[in-house]
Order: C-alpha cells, then sequence, then structure tokens
C-alpha cells in the first residue's frame, strides 16, 4: 500500500483514493514500482487508479501552466507591483536562463502525470475478467492524457512542427515508468508519431463514450478536439478542419451568444461550450489564475474588495474588441477599484477579469482565481476549422469564422490570414495558447503598448513595454531546465541558452 501511494499515483487526492486497495499488491518491502504483477484486482482499486489519473491531468491545466506564456509575448504589461513573479520569462532578458522556475514546472509537472499514465496504461490490460472492459476505458483515458501532455511538452520545447525539422530534438519519451532511466530527447518526428499512435489507441477505446457539454471525463468529442489540435500542428490541414467539424456537428456544444451565457461558461462553470470541464469543487480546488486580479478585502473598494494585479491588458488587446463585443464586456473590466504602489484607481484602465473565480470554489466572498478547467472548447474547433480551411475552402473558412464572431457580437468580415489570427488572439486570451499560435504562424511581435491611463503603474522599459520578438527568436523554444541537464547526461540544450 504505501509504496503504491509512493511509486503509483502521486496525485493530490491518491492518498484517500488509495485507501482501501490490498496491502499486498507490492511486496512491503519494495523500494521501487516494478511492471508484471497485478495491482488492480478490484473495482476500488481501478476507481483509485482512474480518480488519480483524472486529478493528474488536472494538476497540469490552468495557473502557471497557461499564465508563464501568456505574459511572456504580447497580452499583457507588468505592474510595478508585479514582485517579479514571471518576471524572468516576461522580459526574456539576461535574467531568463535554464534555472527558470515557470518553465521546469511546465516540463517536470507535465512528466510528473506522464509517469502516473504510463503506469495506468501498463497494468489496465492485467486485471481480472470482470474488470477488462471497465479497465480498458481507463486506459484509454490515460492513453489521451499521455498525447495531451505531450503534445503541450513538444510545443513549448521543440521548434514548431515542419518537415525541415523533424530529425530537430524534442522532448524524452517515456513510455514506461522507470526511475533508473536517462532517456535523450526524441526528434520531433518521433514525439508527433507516438501523439498520433497514442490518440489512435485511445479513439479506438473511447470511440463508444458519447461527448456532452461539461463532461468530466475525456470522451470521443475530446479526443476528436485532441486529434484537430494535432492535424493543425503537422500541417495536416483537412484532417484538422475536419476532426474540428466531428465536434461541432456533434451538437453537443453552444456557443455562448450573449452576456448571459458568457457569464454562466466563465464564472459559473455552467455554460455549453466545454468538450471537457474538468472537476473542481471547495475541497479540491483547481489551479489558480489569480494574478490577473489579485483580489483581496478592502474598504476602499466599492463592494468591499479591490484588485492588485501584477498585470494589466496592453493598449493592443484592450483594442482589439469592438465595444459591443461579449468578450469584451465580461472578460475585461473599468469598474472595479485597483490598488497599485497604494494608489487606488477607479475607471482608469481596464483589468483582466476572464479568471476572476467562480464564486463556489472558494470559502470567503473575495474570489480567488480559480475554476474549473476547460482544456477543450468548442470555440477552438471552430477557429481550427477556419484557419485549416483558410487552405482548403476559403468559403467554408468564412462560415466557421463568422459563427464565431456572430456569437461573440462581433462584426462579420472575411476569412483571411490576418482576420482568422486576430479571432486567435481575442477569444484565447488567459488560456495558454499564443505560444502555440506565434511559431505556428512563424510571427514574432513589436512591443506591449500602454493602455493610456496606468502608463505611470506599469514597468517601464526595453524589455517590459517596448519588448519585441523576431519570428526567430530562441526564445519561442523554452530551456531543458538545469535540474533536468545535471542529472541526465543524455539530455542536450536547446540553441540560445548557457546550461
Amino acid at each position: 500500500m504505501k509504496n503504491i501511494v509512493k511509486y503509483t499515483l502521486a496525485a493530490a487526492a491518491s492518498v484517500v483514493m488509495l485507501a482501501s486497495c490490498d496491502l499486498n499488491l507490492v511486496p512491503i518491502d519494495a523500494i521501487a514500482y516494478e511492471e508484471g504483477g497485478m495491482l488492480i484486482q478490484t473495482q476500488a482499486n481501478l476507481n483509485a487508479f482512474e480518480n488519480g489519473i483524472l486529478a493528474s491531468f488536472r494538476a497540469v491545466q490552468g495557473g502557471t501552466y497557461t499564465t508563464t506564456e501568456e505574459v511572456q509575448f504580447d497580452y499583457f504589461n507588468a505592474t510595478v507591483d508585479f514582485g517579479n513573479n514571471y518576471g524572468s520569462i516576461h522580459r526574456c532578458d539576461y535574467t531568463f536562463t535554464t534555472s527558470d522556475y515557470d518553465t521546469e514546472a511546465m516540463w517536470s509537472g507535465h512528466y510528473g502525470v506522464i509517469k502516473n499514465y504510463n503506469i495506468v496504461i501498463a497494468n489496465t490490460d492485467n486485471v481480472p475478467e470482470n474488470l477488462k472492459e471497465k479497465a480498458k476505458i481507463v486506459k484509454g483515458e490515460a492513453l489521451f492524457f499521455r498525447a495531451a501532455s505531450y503534445l503541450t511538452l513538444a510545443r513549448h520545447f521543440g521548434p514548431a512542427y515542419s518537415p525541415a525539422v523533424t530529425s530537430s530534438p524534442c522532448v524524452p519519451l517515456v513510455l514506461k515508468y522507470d526511475q533508473n532511466e536517462k532517456p535523450s530527447r526524441a526528434t520531433v518526428g518521433e514525439v508527433y508519431a507516438q501523439i498520433k499512435a497514442d490518440l489512435d489507441e485511445a479513439a479506438t477505446i473511447l470511440a463508444g463514450v458519447s461527448g456532452k457539454a461539461r463532461s468530466q471525463k475525456p470522451t470521443i468529442d475530446a479526443v476528436n478536439a485532441l486529434y484537430a489540435r494535432y492535424f493543425m500542428d503537422v500541417k495536416d490541414y483537412a484532417n484538422a478542419a475536419a476532426y474540428a467539424h466531428k465536434v461541432i456537428g456533434s451538437n453537443n456544444y453552444k456557443l455562448a451568444s450573449t452576456a448571459e451565457e458568457m457569464i454562466a461558461e466563465y464564472v459559473n462553470d455552467e455554460g455549453t461550450e466545454a468538450i471537457y470541464q474538468i472537476y473542481a469543487s471547495l475541497t479540491e480546488g483547481s489551479n489558480s489564475n489569480e494574478y490577473w486580479t489579485n483580489s483581496v478585502s478592502d474598504g476602499n473598494g466599492a463592494t468591499g474588495h479591490v484588485f492588485r494585479p501584477y498585470f494589466l491588458p496592453t493598449e493592443k488587446l484592450v483594442k482589439a474588441y469592438e465595444p459591443a463585443d461579449l468578450r469584451f464586456a465580461t472578460w475585461f473590466s473599468n469598474e472595479e477599484t485597483v490598488q497599485i504602489a497604494g494608489t487606488y484607481y477607479t475607471g482608469d484602465f481596464y483589468t483582466f477579469i476572464k479568471y476572476w473565480g467562480n464564486p463556489t470554489l472558494t470559502s470567503s466572498p473575495i474570489r480567488n482565481g480559480r475554476q474549473k478547467p476547460k482544456p477543450f472548447k468548442i470555440s477552438e474547433m471552430y477557429l481550427i476549422a477556419a484557419e485549416a480551411e483558410l487552405n482548403t475552402d476559403v468559403a467554408a473558412a468564412k462560415v466557421d469564422l463568422n459563427a464565431l464572431q456572430a456569437a461573440r457580437n462581433a462584426t462579420l468580415t472575411e476569412a483571411t490570414e490576418a482576420t482568422v489570427q486576430q479571432e486567435w488572439y481575442k477569444e484565447t486570451v488567459g488560456d495558454g495558447f499564443r505560444m502555440w499560435c506565434l511559431k505556428r504562424w512563424g510571427q514574432g511581435f513589436s512591443g506591449r503598448p500602454v493602455q493610456e491611463g496606468c502608463q505611470y503603474v506599469i514597468q517601464s522599459g526595453e524589455s517590459y513595454e517596448n519588448k519585441q520578438f523576431a519570428a526567430n527568436d530562441f526564445h519561442f523554444i523554452w530551456p531543458v531546465p538545469a535540474p533536468e541537464m545535471k542529472i541526465n547526461s543524455n539530455l542536450v540544450q536547446n540553441p540560445g541558452y548557457s546550461e
């Protein structure tokens, strides 16, 4: 029992979930997990393993796993009170090194949960006959999660996919838990091939698991949504559009098209857009996105609280929306009192409140930036379809682009690279897509223009509001973390970084 908890499922909830398992599953004197035994002998065991991987996937959603890249590029300016949180990657200057905590968290977090997925994948075939069908579903979920983690790692630590870089280093492929292994980096081609293989197997296993809005477990719709991402990465535009339309055509999801529906979706987690909405509760919380608002109790605020944000939206972001756009009306606010450097502001500039927090996920009247994570939403499928169809059927691209624009009460446009890319910029802010988009498009950015009214409350200088990225800037590929380099001599560092 002790060794299962220690070596098998290190997710936060695993101790409770494994409390009823057989003490003899792993010998009490075992010093490490080894494959070959029958770890899953009862329904309670299987439930524990499934809950463990569900909690593992939740652990790498939101919080630092999305904030890090959102502040790296052209969405936000650091305030004078940001306390150097995400400072190194926001500046991408000499202080951004291989020891950066936030990029290391992306690497270690995903490899930590991949270990859990691998153990489940390895053990769900060897179960009693009466558990085989249910265990097979759990294996499909683990394969889906592993594919999602490797796609995330590839996007951050490897170059953007193209035929020219398939032999370039990407990330280590670890498909079996072995704490003594020191894997080298697999190639881009090998990593993407494994993602596809995992998705193919997951699709077969989960084919009969129907999708529904806010599903708390992977479904065939979630698998198809991940397929759509994969095919966009490898520039198979026909399949990217086809898989996006499998999800759209399921009619299981609906774009929010009123302010009330936007609030239901993005505040109360009760909307119709989430293809997969991860479970969270007051006692089993999610990662916090609090740095956008950092709401605290303060009598100087009209409603008993004030914002102390570490980052404020750039002028570019605020002006990307028309005033009537539902995203602007519900994701940005200039009505809340903001305190920065000891001074209170109301109505001077906009703060980003998309992830202010679900009121039911805090025991305080002050929201804490916690939401039920939504790693896959129907809006992304419209964007993938529109972008892919620019290369295959421009008329179809316009239909998909306009469907999203109409729902958000934005002006309908023709479908061009510029209009589709602008819609990605507006729709996915805060969701952790900006790095993927710019890398995929081969684009950099020029500056972080400051909102009018907040010039004196943001950090200034070449690495702050004047930061520029060329399309080939080496910071588009994050460094292999220094601790990994120290313990694994088989790893090589990405270009531009000192080991």
